[in-house]
C-alpha cells in the first residue's frame, strides 16, 4: 500500500493523492497542495514522503521559524538558495526586486507584486531542467512577505513541472484557496499498530485502549509517551496523565528527555533553538564562545533530538520550543549574545541586532540605535513586518523617557503600515507613558484614528481624526487639513454607524484656518466637500469641479494621490461628470499599477468595476472583478465587493444577487461600514427594479436616496425611488423624489445627470412633455456612455408609446 514502503500507518489514501499530484507535475503540469493538521499529526512525515516519492525531481525546501517571522523574505530565501544561480535571467525589474529583497543588491523598497512574479519566473526556469519539488514545512511561521509571494505564485503556477507543498498547524490567509490536504488522525485501529511497532509485548489492553484514546490518533504523541514509558507501566495499567493539551504533553515528553542530558548538552539545544538560520557553523562558532563542545552535542545527537548536517534540524518544532522555553532567562540571553558576536556584522548586520536584543536584559542604547538602523534597512527590502518589530524592540530598549516615546511613535506608524493594528495600539500606550508635548499627543490621536479607519473603517475613526485635526490646528495648518481630509473620508464611509456625523466634521473644517500657501489639490477637495454638506452642492459645485479638474489633470504627487485619490472621486460623482471620473479613474488605477503598490490595487480595480459594468461592459467588469478578488486573496486584503454585487444585479439574476447582497451586508454590519450597506440598498432596488418588483424595490429605493441625502449614493438612488414608487401607486412619492433629482442634477448640467434626470421626469408626466422628457433623455444618454441607462429610457419611451397607442413608433 502507498506510504507502507515509508514507514507510514494508515495514510495510505493520503499517500495516493501526494502520488498523483507528483505524477501530474511529472506530466508537465503544476500543482500545489497546502497538508493541514494539529502538531505531531504527521505532516513533516508526509512532507518527508513527498521527498522520497519524488524521484527525479529537484528539490527545494524551506521550514518556517517562528522567531524568523520579523525577517522579510527570510522563508522565501531558504527556498531560493538553490536557484539563485539563474536570479540573472530573470527580466530587470523582477531581478532588481529580489535581489533588493534578498539584500542581493541595493536600490527601491521592492514591491511585493514584483517578488510574487519574479518567484513565478525563477520557478519556471529552474524547471526548465528537472520537474522542481518545493516543500515548505512550518508555513504558519513563514514571513509574511515570503507567504505573500508563495501564495501569489501558488495560485498563478500552470503549464510547467512545479510541485509546490505546504505544511502547516493552521491555515495561514496568504495560502487560503489553495488545495487542502486536512491530515486527521489515525484510525483507532490503525493506533493499535503504530503502538504495536513501537513497543515489544506483554503490553496491557487497558493501557493500550488508554494510549489509544488519550492520542485521538496523533502518531506524535504515541511515539513519544511509548518512548518514556517503563516495562511495568505497560504491563501494569499506569498510563500518563490528561491534565495538559495534546500539544502540551508532547512537548513534556521532549522536555523530560532533554531534563536527562547534562547542563552541557542542554545549552547546546539552547544555543540551536535560538538560531533559527539553523546555519551549523554560526552554531558551531556560538558554541566554542559558550565553551561547548562538539562532544557536548554528541547526546542531543545520538538521541535523536537534533540533526546536524548542512543545517541544524531539530526533530520537531516541539522540541525547539521546548529547548528555548526551558532554558533560563541568563542561559537564552548568553545563547542570544553568542550568536551576536559569532555573526559577521558586515554580512548580516540585521541578525546580529536582533540577536543582541535578546541578549541584553535592560535598555541599552547602542543596541536601540542598532536596531533603528535595522528597521531602515528593513523597510528598504519592504518588510513593513520587521521594521515595525526592530522599531518596537528599539522603543523597550530606550533608557531615556523621551526618547522611548517617540520610538514608540514611529514603530506605531510602521506596524500601522505592516497592518499590525493590536501592536501599533500597544506601542501608542508605551508612548503615552513618556513626556509629551502637545505635537506627540496628537499624532498620537491622529494614529489612533488612522488606526481605527484602517481596521475595517470602524465607526470611532470619523470622531478620533476630527480631534486630531482640532489638536494640529494651532501647530501645523497643513496637517489639520489633511486629518480633516482623512476624518470626512472616515466618516462618508461610516455613514448611518459613525459616533460623529459628517456634518460636524465638515463644520469644524470650514472653521478651520485655510492653506498656508497655494492651494494644493487636497485643500480644494477639502473645501468642497465641507461646503457640499454645510451649504449643499450648488454651493460647493465650484470647488467640486476645480478638484475634479486638478485630480483629472494636473500631476500629483504620488503620496498625495494614493491618499486621496478615491474620496478625490466625489467630486466628479456630484457633478455627474462621466469624463473626469473615468480619467481620476484611469489615472489613479495605472499610476497604482505602474507602482506595483499590490495593496491599493483592489480598491481602484473594484472602483473602476462599477464603471464598466454601469456602461454595459460585463465582460471587463467581470474580468475586474475577478483580478481584485484575486488580489484580495493574495494578499489577504479585505474589501466590500462593490462592483460585483452591481454588476450581478444590472444583469437581474435575483437567484444569484439576493445572496451575495446579504452577505455584504452582514459583513459591512459588523464592521460598521454605513456607505457599503447604502450601496447594497441602492443595488437592491436595482435589482428588483430590474425584474419589475416594484413594490419590493420601493423600500430599497427610499432607504438608499433618504441616508446622506446630499451625497452621490443617495441621488443615484432617486431615479430607482422614482420608477418603484410610481409603479406602486404613490405618484406624490414619485413627484417628490423627481424634484430632488433635478436639484441634485442641475450643478452639473451634464448629459449623464440631465439626461437620468429627463427620464425620470418624463416618467411622471403625460402627453407632449412627457414625449418630449423622452427624447430628451435618450438625445443626452445617447452622448455618454451609459449603455444600459440608455437602453432603459428606450424601453420606458417604448412602453409610453404603447400606451398611447403609438405601436409603429
Amino acid at each position: 500500500m502507498p506510504g507502507q514502503a515509508a514507514g507510514l500507518v494508515g495514510r495510505a489514501a493520503e499517500c495516493r493523492l501526494i502520488e498523483r499530484l507528483l505524477q501530474h507535475t511529472r506530466e508537465g503540469y503544476s500543482g500545489s497542495v497546502v497538508v493541514r493538521g494539529e502538531p505531531g499529526i504527521g505532516k513533516t512525515a508526509l512532507l518527508q514522503y513527498v521527498i522520497t516519492a519524488a524521484s527525479g525531481f529537484q528539490v527545494a525546501r524551506a521550514t518556517g521559524v517562528q522567531s524568523e517571522r520579523e525577517l522579510p523574505f527570510a522563508g522565501l530565501h531558504q527556498l531560493c538558495v538553490p536557484m539563485l544561480d539563474r536570479l540573472a535571467l530573470l527580466p530587470g525589474p523582477q531581478r532588481d526586486a529580489m535581489g533588493a529583497a534578498f539584500g542581493l543588491a541595493t536600490g527601491g523598497t521592492p514591491d511585493r507584486f514584483l517578488i510574487g512574479l519574479a518567484l513565478l519566473t525563477l520557478l519556471s526556469e529552474a524547471s526548465e531542467k528537472a520537474p522542481l519539488l518545493c516543500v515548505v514545512d512550518d508555513a504558519q511561521w513563514l514571513d509574511k512577505a515570503s507567504a505573500q509571494a508563495l501564495g501569489f505564485a501558488a495560485r498563478r503556477l500552470l503549464a510547467d513541472p512545479i510541485c509546490l507543498v505546504f505544511g502547516t498547524r493552521h491555515l495561514p490567509d496568504d495560502l487560503k484557496g489553495l488545495p487542502e490536504l486536512v491530515v486527521t488522525g489515525l484510525a483507532d485501529a490503525d493506533a493499535r499498530a503504530l503502538l504495536a511497532s513501537l513497543v515489544r509485548p506483554p503490553f496491557d489492553e487497558q493501557v493500550r485502549d488508554r494510549l489509544v484514546a488519550e492520542a485521538h490518533g496523533n502518531p506524535l504523541a504515541l511515539v513519544e509517551w511509548t518512548r518514556g514509558m517503563k516495562p511495568t507501566e505497560m504491563g501494569g495499567g499506569f498510563g500518563p496523565p490528561t491534565l495538559v493539551p495534546l500539544a502540551g504533553q508532547i512537548e513534556e515528553g521532549f522536555r523530560q528527555r532533554m531534563g536527562e542530558l547534562s547542563a552541557r548538552t542542554q545549552r547546546f539545544l539552547t544555543l540551536a533553538a535560538a538560531e533559527p538560520t539553523g546555519d551549523p557553523v554560526l552554531v558551531w562558532r556560538a558554541a566554542g564562545l559558550l565553551g561547548v563542545g562538539r562532544e557536548d552535542a554528541s547526546p542531543a545527537i545520538e538521541s535523536g533530538l537534533i540533526e546536524i548536517g548542512a543545517r541544524v534540524r531539530f526533530r520537531h518544532p516541539l522540541v525547539r520550543s521546548a529547548a528555548y522555553a526551558d532554558a533560563s532567562a541568563a542561559d537564552r540571553r548568553a545563547a542570544h549574545q553568542a550568536l551576536a558576536e559569532a555573526t559577521d556584522p558586515a554580512l548580516d548586520p540585521d541578525r546580529r541586532a536582533w540577536h543582541r536584543a535578546q541578549a541584553v536584559a535592560g535598555p541599552d542604547e547602542d543596541v536601540a540605535r542598532d536596531l533603528e538602523h535595522s528597521a531602515t534597512r528593513a523597510q528598504a527590502r519592504g518588510g513593513l513586518a520587521a521594521a515595525a518589530a526592530f522599531l518596537e524592540r528599539a522603543a523597550a530598549l530606550t533608557p531615556d523617557a523621551a526618547q522611548r516615546a517617540e520610538r514608540s511613535l514611529v514603530a506605531a506608524q510602521a506596524e500601522l503600515q505592516a497592518g499590525e493594528f493590536a501592536a501599533a495600539l500597544s506601542s501608542l500606550v508605551g508612548a503615552e507613558r513618556g513626556p509629551l508635548d502637545e505635537l506627540d499627543r496628537a499624532r498620537i490621536v491622529l494614529l489612533r484614528g488612522q488606526i481605527a479607519l484602517a481596521s475595517n473603517l470602524a465607526r470611532e475613526a470619523p470622531a478620533l481624526l476630527l480631534r486630531a485635526a482640532r489638536q494640529f490646528e494651532p501647530l501645523d495648518v497643513a496637517v489639520a487639513r489633511d486629518t480633516y481630509l482623512d476624518a470626512w473620508f472616515a466618516g462618508l464611509f461610516a455613514g448611518q454607524y459613525a459616533t460623529t456625523e459628517l456634518h460636524e466634521i465638515a463644520r469644524s473644517a470650514r472653521s478651520a484656518p485655510g492653506p498656508p500657501h497655494v492651494p494644493r489639490p487636497s485643500d480644494v477637495l477639502l473645501d468642497g466637500l465641507a461646503v457640499l454638506v454645510t451649504e449643499g452642492r450648488v454651493a460647493a459645485a465650484p470647488a467640486l469641479r476645480e478638484a475634479a479638474r486638478r485630480f483629472a489633470e494636473e500631476e500629483i504627487a504620488s503620496l498625495g494621490g494614493l491618499r486621496w485619490g478615491w474620496v478625490a472621486q466625489i467630486a466628479p460623482l456630484m457633478l455627474w461628470d462621466e469624463e473626469r471620473w473615468d480619467a481620476i479613474l484611469a489615472r489613479q488605477l495605472r499610476s497604482v499599477r505602474e507602482a506595483g503598490l499590490l495593496v491599493h490595487l483592489p480598491i481602484w480595480v473594484n472602483s473602476m468595476g462599477i464603471l464598466a459594468a454601469w456602461r454595459g461592459d460585463l465582460g471587463t467588469a467581470a474580468s475586474l472583478i475577478a483580478e481584485a478578488d484575486a488580489i484580495a486573496a493574495a494578499t489577504g486584503i479585505s474589501f466590500a465587493r462593490y462592483a460585483a454585487v452591481f454588476a450581478t444585479s444590472l444583469q437581474g439574476g435575483e437567484a444569484e444577487a439576493r445572496p451575495q447582497i446579504d452577505a455584504e451586508v452582514t459583513g459591512l454590519h459588523k464592521v460598521g461600514q454605513g456607505l457599503g450597506v447604502q450601496w447594497c440598498q441602492f443595488v437592491s432596488a436595482v435589482l428588483y427594479n430590474g425584474n419589475g418588483r416594484y413594490e419590493e424595490a420601493l423600500p430599497y429605493a427610499q432607504r438608499a436616496s433618504e441616508e446622506a441625502p446630499e451625497l452621490f449614493f443617495s441621488m443615484w438612488a432617486l431615479p430607482e425611488l422614482v420608477e418603484a414608487a410610481l409603479r406602486s401607486g404613490k405618484a406624490k412619492l414619485a413627484a417628490e423624489a423627481v424634484e430632488r433629482l433635478t436639484e441634485a442634477t442641475a450643478p452639473g448640467n451634464t448629459d449623464w445627470g440631465v439626461g437620468i434626470a429627463a427620464r425620470s421626469q418624463a416618467l411622471v408626466s403625460q402627453g407632449e412633455r412627457a414625449e418630449r422628457l423622452y427624447r430628451e433623455a435618450i438625445e443626452r444618454l445617447t452622448r455618454t456612455s451609459f449603455r444600459p441607462e440608455l437602453a432603459r429610457a428606450h424601453l420606458l419611451y417604448g412602453e409610453w408609446l404603447r400606451r398611447q397607442r403609438h405601436r409603429g413608433e
